[in-house]
This record gives structure tokens, C-alpha cells and sequence, in this order.
């Protein structure tokens, strides 16, 4: 059975398993509960015993099961029942359901791999001229050049991202060129939760690219987060292995995103 929350009842969230999409679960309902419409949060109950949830966050939704819990394939069943009446544009699970999960939703979804990478610290901060509390609207400004579908969505940008930063979740970087004059490249901290931190939205300028400004952005939030006792973590597709391994990251895991197929958008 799933059935929407409707109380703030913290203690669910912290039996969520310890893994990323536990983790996003949570950093959704710390930055907004259930008053808004746009992030609603659902439970898979077994019984009397709540074994999962599912965030539905925008266009989006992310389950994940409780600790010590494995989902039944009736409960796989009810999961793939729920994603077709929702139709969210995209669907994250933990792998190990992935093989299961594929085929009820292979209808109307298509599986896209991804790697999950874990920053491995070399222990040498390097000297950059980042700020770690910039303008939102100056991060905006290099990540609309470079996620066209983002370009349309300042709004929805722009208030969750500042609300997540006033809650303490989230954190962007702005790095300048090598002048100091120019801002040319960025990346945002989409949750801070457990002592990890997950980077996304990186960015840099078309006229800066080819020049390491990402790779040099990226190794120093690396290292800063590392000296502040975090884990630092990203996702890529599988081909960006190479990448993100000179930069000092490591493939630690492998999923698969479900995206709704273009005829159902």
C-alpha cells in the first residue's frame, strides 16, 4: 500500500536507508516537510509497517527503501503502478531493484546508466580564487549557457536553490579566471546530508572551456569539503569515467535513471 504523508513525522526519514536516494528523501523534506504541492512525500507501507518512500519533487521521483528492508516484488509491483499514474519525468531507485523495476515500467520509461564517484582527497588544498557565498544570479548566469532546459526555469531555480542554502543544505561555488576579473565556471552542492555532499550543476563558459577550469574547481571543493569532514560525491554517465578519475574522483557504484519516454512528456 502507498499513501501520501500527511504529518511531519521526522522518524521515518531517519530509518531510511544510508545510501543517495535515502538521502535525497531527506534533504526534500528538510528543506520543505509537506505543505508544498510540488514536493509531496509518499510511504510504501507493508502492513502496519512503513518499508519505503517515495519523494515526488517536481518532475521528479526518488525511492528508496528503510534500513535493514529489502522491497517485495509485490511492493515493485505497487512502486511501477504508482510511477504510471504519476508520470514523472524521471525515476530513481537503488540498483539492486533496477533489474526488476525495468521491465514494469518499460512501457513508458527507458533506463539511462550512471556512475556514482567518491572524491579521493590528496590532502593539498590548492590556491583559487573561489567564493563559497556568491551571487545566486552570477552562478545562473554560467549555468543557463550550459543547460539550455535550466535557461527557462530561473524561477523554480532560483527559489529552491536559495531556499536549500538558507536551510543549510546546499552551497555553490563561483571560480574566476586565472585574471581575476571574470567568473568562468561553477558548481553547486545539491545536498549536504549525513556528512556527505553530492556536487551537480557544473558549469563553465564556452570561451573558458578546454582550459581546466572545472577539473581545477572540482579537486579544490574536493578538498575543501574533505578537510571539513565530508564525503564528497557525484554522478556522471559512464563515459565521463576517465574525466572525473584524473580529477581524483573514483567509480564506487553504477545505476540506472528511469526517464519518461518522449511520446508521454
Amino acid at each position: 500500500m502507498i499513501y501520501q504523508l500527511e504529518t511531519n513525522d521526522s522518524s521515518l526519514f531517519e530509518r531510511l536507508s544510508s545510501t543517495h536516494y535515502g538521502r535525497r528523501i531527506k534533504s526534500h523534506f528538510l528543506a520543505y516537510g509537506i505543505k508544498y504541492d510540488f514536493s509531496r512525500i509518499f510511504v510504501i507501507k507493508r502492513e502496519e509497517q512503513a518499508v519505503g518512500i517515495i519523494s515526488a519533487f517536481n518532475a521528479s521521483a526518488v525511492i528508496s527503501d528503510m534500513q535493514d528492508i529489502r522491497f517485495t516484488d509485490k511492493e515493485l509491483e505497487d512502486i511501477a503502478i504508482f510511477v504510471h499514474m504519476m508520470k514523472p519525468y524521471s525515476v530513481e531507485i537503488d540498483p539492486v531493484y533496477s533489474d526488476k523495476l525495468e521491465p514494469l515500467l518499460a512501457d513508458m520509461y527507458s533506463p539511462d546508466n550512471r556512475t556514482e564517484f567518491a572524491f579521493c582527497s590528496k590532502g593539498a588544498l590548492p590556491v583559487l580564487d573561489i567564493d563559497e557565498c556568491p551571487s545566486l544570479d552570477s552562478v545562473f548566469d554560467i549555468l543557463r549557457v550550459s543547460f539550455p532546459t535550466l535557461a527557462q526555469s530561473y524561477e523554480l531555480w532560483i527559489t529552491d536553490t536559495s531556499h536549500r542554502v538558507r536551510h543549510g543544505l546546499s552551497q555553490s561555488f563561483l571560480m574566476k579566471d586565472d585574471s581575476g576579473k571574470e567568473n568562468c565556471s561553477t558548481a553547486t552542492i545539491q545536498y549536504i546530508i549525513d556528512r556527505k555532499a553530492l556536487i551537480g550543476h557544473v558549469a563553465t563558459l564556452p570561451e573558458y572551456r578546454g582550459q581546466f577550469y572545472a577539473r581545477r574547481l572540482l579537486y579544490w571543493i574536493g578538498e575543501r569539503l574533505t578537510n571539513d569532514g565530508f564525503e564528497v560525491r557525484l554522478f556522471a554517465r559512464p563515459h565521463r569515467v576517465s574525466y572525473y578519475e584524473e580529477i581524483g574522483f573514483k567509480a564506487i557504484a553504477h545505476d540506472r535513471v528511469f526517464e519518461l519516454k518522449e511520446e508521454f512528456r
